[in-house]
């Protein structure tokens, strides 16, 4: 496979990376309104119709979900490998504060879902919908504020929703798994450890990794784990050039950094919004606030909103209480505040959750609704906290 190669050293990989799931932000924004507008209109049907249209074995919403979403978490598993090593991420002292903001994010949007659906046991499968930070949405939010808000918290976002990343990654792969086809998880081990082996025999060679990557992803389809993980699987045996004391390695040096590179734009702005399209539309048609009621929309809804908040920012207390971290530099705890709102902004990873906990398209689209009203709000309201922690910084 032949990538672009950058020449010189790169200056900063964070900063890319942050610029780009800020503009592939806004797009996906634009992608999930348009969704909604086109599932409530006269094209409703034909939208519905062709997602279920079959190209060669699976939908076209099949492929989107399981194969070009399999690209998605590839990308996510070379932003967490490349953090963790030689990133924001690779020091424990550098962990501990987003990493227990993730776990604290995690656990209380669960714990208030499990709250709302405790009389329905069949509901509980949906306990891991509102865990999830979309990095993507909440960073084109925080974007649209500019200089005005610390890069340090723009920076702890991002670490937080990429350990979020991981968290997520976690969950899909043990609980959201059924129905094994031994023969199939076999051969996957042994492909994955084909390209641990080759990693160790010092091969830089990427077209080698994603040929047996695309082997692994058929495998793991037919294993009955869920195809997208083999992304992350692949992702781990890429080979990552370390730079201690630098920026980081030049692309030409580093295949991790190259293949990151390359899949940054198709990624932010094809792949992901073409996600949000094929599955934000709900239609609302009949939709009553009585409706709004149902436990899994409220369940979903609160925990992102109210879940996401009190997890992030009392474990951000606590630490910072116990002087065990600080807040990031120069930032406020109104600041905090908005972002521990914003990381209630689940959209894409929650969306992807919720269609694997439920087969029923009624309750797919009750968990819908429950995580675009949950998001909106958290975005709405996360926004204005951090408006008024402007207008309160700016005054004499």
């Amino acid at each position: 496979m032949s990538l672009p190669i950058a020449t010189g050293r790169i200056q900063s990989s964070l900063r890319r990376f942050l610029d780009s799931e800020a503009s592939g932000g806004v797009v996906l924004m634009a992608a999930a309104a348009m969704a909604l507008a086109v599932a409530n209109s006269p094209l409703a049907r034909a939208y519905f119709q062709a997602l279920h249209l079959y190209v060669g074995p699976l939908s076209l919403q099949h492929w989107i979900n399981d194969a070009l979403m399999a690209v998605f978490f590839l990308l996510v598993g070379l932003e967490i490998k490349r953090e963790m090593l030689d990133g924001q991420l690779s020091t424990w002292s550098r962990r501990i504060l987003p990493g227990a903001a993730a776990a604290g994010g995690m656990l209380a949007p669960a714990l208030i879902y499990l709250a709302f659906n405790a009389e329905t046991p069949a509901s509980l499968r949906g306990w891991a919908i509102p865990t999830a930070t979309d990095i993507a949405f909440a960073l084109g939010v925080l974007s649209l504020f500019g200089n005005r808000v610390p890069g340090s918290l723009k920076i702890f976002l991002a670490a937080l929703a990429i350990i979020d990343d991981l968290g997520a990654v976690l969950v899909i792969a043990l609980f959201y798994t059924s129905g094994l086809n031994l023969a199939a998880l076999a051969g996957a081990a042994v492909v994955l450890a084909l390209l641990f082996l080759i990693n160790r025999a010092g091969v830089k060679t990427l077209t080698l990794y994603l040929a047996l990557g695309v082997a692994l992803w058929v495998l793991m389809f037919i294993s009955g784990i869920h195809a997208t993980f083999a992304g992350v699987l692949l992702a781990l045996t890429i080979p990552i050039k370390l730079s201690p004391g630098a920026p980081e390695a030049s692309d030409a040096e580093s295949p991790l950094h190259r293949l990151e590179h390359f899949l940054h734009r198709p990624v932010a702005f094809v792949i992901v919004p073409l996600f949000g399209f094929a599955n934000a539309g709900v239609s609302l048609l009949g939709t009553s606030i009585s409706s709004l009621a149902d436990p899994h929309t409220l369940g979903v809804a609160a925990g992102l909103f109210a879940g996401k908040l009190l997890g992030v920012l009392s474990v951000v207390g606590l630490l910072v209480k116990l002087r065990l971290a600080q807040l990031p530099a120069t930032a406020n705890w109104t600041q905090m505040t908005g972002i521990a709102l914003l990381c209630g902004i689940g959209f894409t990873m929650s969306l992807f959750i919720g269609l694997l906990a439920f087969d029923d398209p009624a309750v797919q689209d009750k968990v819908k609704i429950g995580i675009l009203l949950g998001s909106a709000i958290s975005g709405v309201v996360g926004s204005a906290v951090l408006m008024a922690s402007r207008r309160k910084i700016s005054r004499p």
